[in-house]
């Protein structure tokens, strides 16, 4: 299609105006002519004066009225040559191809972005019909969607393949719109095209990545769930007995110091496999009121060696601090990592501050966490005088797999993992930062009343009772099994203890006596604890039931496939919380029994 010769100004506009000017100055030249000779001649009278002076006057309006008719019609022609200007300018520079084509798919025209993109020239395209470069599969639906839009008047959005010139395919994702005739029928149609191979590729090379990533931490998850399992059952043997030793020490001060030290080793792994199972998404949770500024105290001797030398790190812990609902494992996770991502925006070291404060957040300050409420809450405040973040990267930081760091330094998962925790406890996040000055993270729980005085006075009153009822024990670890028993028994307990099910079904069929309380692992070989409790339960009505575990699934507890109301022990524990545990267990009726049968298989596959 050849292109409208470009529309010259000087050339087209200048002559319309100097034309009607040219025969007016003639016509009043010829009459002031006339009217010279005449007076001249002394011929001329006094009308013949008075009627050309009016002739004049009349021929001068009409020139001045012509004149302003040809300097309005001026702007018109330049307004439309700036408008014609501008469109070409679109046309030609566009990245997105336009085309005109009639009912019949016939081209009419075609922007000069189809040879810049798909190598065909204008001449190449008029003479192929507008069908015929559309890969096979997907032509039926475009001639559909063309359809559709001739009978409602209105086209969709559609991606299709289209061939370049050089034979490969590419995607592109058009848009038509109608154009009807005078007599309201369809007659063209101008479609927009815009070539998205190159984003969709990238888009299913990120989706890819992401899979890939996923199945990794998965696959990470699974393993560090399972050895984080196994270890714990070593753990609770390890405390078990520190616990027996402690009994028999006596008066012996160096005795009692190494099955101290002994103690502190083996709940300092138990937190590093508590972090193994957060990780794995396989913790037992245990929310309880936790004193935030032990927390601190507790995490900063380790962040001292983990941050490095060159960063300043400085604690101000508020008094009279109130007490946060949460899990204390999670709540140790959430200080490290927010020490750690502070210290890595710190290459070159700086000032690392953890605060803590009782706080007010009233209908002022909650208009900046809009899913806040007012009321007391407990503050903790990390902040840097690192590289900072702009804006664009702030909005993306709790989204998992974000990270700013080079690959390899890092999963993405830190903050989405502070994120997950905080919402758990209830609480809101607000974060600023500028670049080059540093960050500020506050994060808000809500402030309880219950005290951990008052947790650890009911656990001491829990000690102090003796336990005289029939415990029917169930683990399939032998030494776990064998330091449990040795535990409830110096507690006053009867114990009937089995390595599984089947043996447990047997051993409850030959006692005589009650059962008073069933203590079964939940995931074992064979039959799970949820089956042996169902089982049991027929026979011994009276039986009330403790699940001990180190691996259940979080996410089955959150489903609610485990009752409201089971008692889960958290797997290694020390003999104090297990006493606890038991006592409580038996002062209450529990439910004993999973909701479904799926839930047992899928336990007992988790066990495999």
């Amino acid at each position: 299609m050849q292109e409208p010769e470009a529309f010259n100004p000087r050339r087209e506009v200048r002559p319309g105006i100097r034309a009607p000017i040219g025969v007016l100055l003639v016509t009043l030249a010829v009459a002031l002519s006339t009217y010279v000779a005449l007076w001249l001649q002394h011929t001329i009278v006094e009308w013949q004066r008075w009627a050309i002076c009016v002739l004049l006057c009349v021929l001068l309006l009409l020139d001045i009225v012509v004149i302003l008719q040809q300097m309005r019609n001026r702007r018109v022609q330049r307004k439309w040559f700036d408008e014609l200007m501008l469109s070409r300018l679109i046309q030609e520079n566009a990245a997105d191809m336009i085309a005109v084509v009639d009912v019949t798919g016939r081209r009419l025209y075609n922007s000069p972005s189809y040879e810049k993109v798909l190598g065909y020239s204008a001449e190449e395209l008029e003479t192929t019909d507008s069908f015929e470069q559309i890969h096979p599969d997907d032509r039926e639906s475009v001639k559909q969607a063309a359809q559709q839009a001739r009978e409602t008047g209105k086209g969709r959005t559609l991606e299709y393949r289209f061939r370049h010139k050089n034979g490969s395919w590419r995607l592109l994702e058009s848009t038509a719109t109608l154009i009807r005739s005078r007599k309201g029928e369809p007659d063209k149609f101008v479609i927009v095209n815009r070539d998205v191979t190159d984003r969709r590729e990238a888009e299913k090379a990120l989706r890819d990545s992401e899979i890939r990533q996923t199945q990794r931490m998965e696959a990470v998850g699974r393993l560090s769930g399972g050895i984080a399992h196994d270890f714990n059952n070593l753990l609770g043997v390890m405390i078990g007995y520190t616990d027996i030793l402690e009994s028999r020490v006596g008066q012996d001060e160096s005795a009692r110091k190494a099955v101290e030290e002994i103690r502190r080793t083996a709940q300092r792994a138990a937190a590093l496999t508590r972090q193994l199972l957060a990780f794995s998404r396989r913790q037992v949770l245990e929310p309880k009121p936790i004193d935030l500024n032990a927390v601190v105290s507790d995490v900063e001797k380790m962040l001292h060696r983990l941050i490095g030398e060159n960063i300043d790190l400085q604690t101000v812990l508020g008094p009279s601090l109130g007490r946060l609902m949460a899990d204390q494992g999670q709540m140790e996770q959430v200080v490290l990592n927010l020490a750690v991502n502070a210290r890595d925006a710190m290459p070159h070291g700086g000032k690392l501050i953890i605060e803590t404060a009782n706080t007010v957040l009233d209908e002022t300050t909650i208009r900046h966490m809009p899913t806040a409420r007012a009321g007391d809450y407990i503050m903790l405040s990390v902040s840097d005088t690192g590289t900072g973040m702009d804006p664009q990267t702030k909005a993306k930081i709790f989204e998992p797999f974000f990270t700013t760091k080079d690959a390899g330094k890092g999963t993405g998962l830190g903050l989405a993992t502070i994120y997950d925790v905080v919402k758990r406890a209830e609480g809101h996040i607000w974060v600023y930062s500028e670049v080059g000055k540093g960050t500020i993270f506050k994060i808000y729980f809500p402030r309880v009343e219950r005290s951990v005085e008052q947790e650890a006075a009911e656990v001491r009153h829990s000690q102090v009772q003796p336990g005289t009822e029939t415990i029917l024990l169930v683990e399939d670890d032998d030494a776990l099994r064998g330091v449990t028993r040795d535990l409830l028994v110096q507690s006053g307990y009867c114990v009937l203890d089995a390595s599984n099910g089947e043996k447990a079904l047997q051993m409850a069929k030959t006692y005589e006596g009650p059962i008073h309380l069933l203590v079964s692992d939940v995931v074992m070989p064979g039959m799970s604890g949820a089956a042996l409790a169902a089982e049991l339960s027929q026979d011994h009505s009276e039986m009330n039931v403790l699940y001990m575990s180190g691996y259940t699934d979080e996410t089955i507890v959150r489903s609610g496939v485990l009752e409201p109301g089971i008692m889960l022990l958290e797997k290694p524990f020390t003999r104090e919380a297990l006493i606890a545990k038991v006592r409580h267990a038996l002062g209450q009726h529990t439910p004993i029994a999973l909701d479904s049968a799926a839930s047992l298989a899928e336990l007992n596959r988790s066990a495999r």
